[in-house]
C-alpha cells in the first residue's frame, strides 16, 4: 500500500511540474504572438521601454549631479582646512596623503575620499604637472576622473606649462 501511495505522490508531483511548465511555455508563445501581431501591444511595449529608459537616465543624471556636488564640497573643505607651508611639513603631509589615497584605492570603499587624498598631495607637491603624469599611470580611472573634477573646481590651482605653479615661481614652491 505504501508503494502505491508513493507512486501516486510522485505521479502527482510530476503532473504538477508538467502543468506548470506547459503554462509557462503557453504564456511565452502567447506573448510572442501578441508582440508580433498586435500593433497596439507593440506600441505599449515601446512606450513602457522608453518610459523606463527615461527614468533611468533621469536617475543617473541626478546621481551624477549629487556626486559632482559632493566632489566640489570635499575640495572646498580641503581648501578651507588649508595646507602646510613649511617644506618638511609638506613632505610629511604629501607622503601621508598619498599613502591614504593608495590604501583607499586598494579597498575601493570611497573613491571620493581617495581622490581627495591625492588632491591634497597634489596641492603641496612642487611640480603638480609631473605628479599628474604619475597619477595617470598609477591611479584607477574612476578616482582620476574625480580628481580631475576637484582640480577643475579649484580656481586657485594654476598648473601652467611644464607643471609649474605659474610664471613667477621657478621651484614651484610658494614662499
Amino acid at each position: 500500500m505504501s508503494t502505491i501511495s508513493s507512486i501516486r505522490a510522485s505521479t502527482i508531483a510530476l503532473a504538477s511540474v508538467g502543468a506548470i511548465t506547459t503554462g509557462i511555455i503557453a504564456y511565452a508563445v502567447y506573448f510572442d504572438h501578441k508582440r508580433r501581431t498586435d500593433p497596439e501591444f507593440r506600441k505599449a511595449l515601446k512606450r513602457e521601454s522608453r518610459k523606463e529608459a527615461r527614468a533611468a537616465k533621469e536617475e543617473a543624471e541626478a546621481h551624477g549631479a549629487q556626486q559632482k556636488e559632493a566632489i566640489k564640497s570635499a575640495a572646498d573643505e580641503a581648501r578651507e582646512e588649508g595646507f602646510p607651508t613649511a617644506t618638511e611639513d609638506k613632505e610629511t603631509y604629501f607622503m601621508n596623503e598619498v599613502g591614504r589615497g593608495e590604501a583607499l584605492c586598494q579597498d575601493g570603499s570611497d573613491q571620493i575620499e581617495a581622490a581627495l587624498c591625492f588632491y591634497k598631495a597634489l596641492k603641496v607637491y612642487p611640480a603638480p604637472g609631473d605628479l599628474m603624469s604619475i597619477y595617470d599611470k598609477t591611479v584607477p580611472k574612476p578616482v582620476l576622473d574625480i580628481l580631475a573634477e576637484m582640480i577643475a573646481s579649484d580656481p586657485s590651482f594654476p598648473v601652467g606649462p611644464g607643471g609649474s605653479r605659474g610664471p613667477s615661481s621657478e621651484s614651484g614652491i610658494d614662499g
